[in-house]
């Protein structure tokens, strides 16, 4: 005997969890402009502590890549779309690479945002699956660092594949990062990878909250 069908509609598939995040924005980033501007770089003499806006600096640094991860975590928790992801980690990254009128930080925060190629890169090749596996990290900063001086592009295409390894799982990059008062532009890639590898420990388990600034 044949099964009765149901009168019952099945339930229509529910759409997306709509997000309500305030992702990385203009405002944002010239806020910490502004901070940087009245902050004190030179410090006390006397004092072994790091000058104020060095300090505020490296809190910059770890706000643009913690808000470019949660981009990342939010694709990989399946929050946003791959082509979203990609959309807004080229948004934020046209803030920051933005070229910076004449001031008194526009230097230092042109060394940040050297720096901050790395993070750009690394995301990109993340998205694209461009990364190579854990155990190659090891030889890839061999690599790096034997063409830094030469090739700084060849440098910053291998610091992003590492970043992108590290974004993937590998682990990175603390125990290579070296301690000198001369660091090469790949040290200083390696030094971002190892923000980036801190950034994913940090974010392990981050996901969506109403409002929430990213």
């Amino acid at each position: 005997m044949a099964a009765k069908k149901s009168s019952k509609k099945t339930a229509e598939p529910e759409g997306p969890t709509k997000l309500f995040y305030i992702f990385y924005n203009q405002e944002r980033w010239d806020n910490w402009l502004n901070t940087l501007a009245e902050a004190d770089f030179s410090g006390d003499d006397d004092s072994e502590e790091m000058p104020e806006g060095y300090r505020i600096l490296d809190g910059f640094s770890d706000d643009i890549t913690l808000a470019t991860i949660k981009i990342i975590r939010l694709y990989q928790n399946g929050r946003i779309s791959l082509e979203d992801a990609r959309t807004k980690l080229r948004g934020v990254e046209e803030i920051v690479m933005t070229e910076l009128p004449e001031s008194e930080i526009a230097e230092i925060v042109g060394s940040m945002q050297v720096s901050m190629l790395v993070l750009f890169a690394a995301g990109q090749k993340y998205l694209e699956e461009v990364y190579p596996p854990s155990e190659e990290v090891k030889n890839l900063v061999k690599e790096g660092r034997k063409v830094s001086e030469k090739d700084p592009e060849k440098a910053l295409d291998i610091a992003s594949s590492i970043g992108a390894a590290v974004i993937n799982g590998a682990s990175c990059c603390g125990k290579y990062v070296k301690d000198t008062d001369e660091p090469t532009l790949f040290d200083e890639w390696l030094v971002e990878v190892e923000r980036i590898a801190e950034a994913m420990k940090s974010l392990k388990n981050f996901d969506e909250e109403a409002g929430e600034a990213q």
